[in-house]
């Protein structure tokens, strides 16, 4: 069974690493990952809305 998109986590996901990314007392390895991780919940987040918007062109 496929797990349900959690737009709202993922967007909180996304806040929490830009204020850690912002914090000068944060690792550079970790925000490198954050890098990583967040083009990866971009994505989802962008064919989430795409996938919205195409269910409401459809009605």
């Amino acid at each position: 069974m496929e797990e349900k998109f959690d737009y709202a986590k993922a967007m909180a996901t996304l806040e929490k690493m830009a204020a850690d990314a912002q914090n000068p007392e944060t690792p550079v390895e970790d925000i490198g990952k954050m890098v990583r991780e967040s083009k990866t919940l971009v994505k989802d987040c962008r064919e989430y809305l795409r996938s919205l918007r195409d269910t409401i062109e459809e009605q």
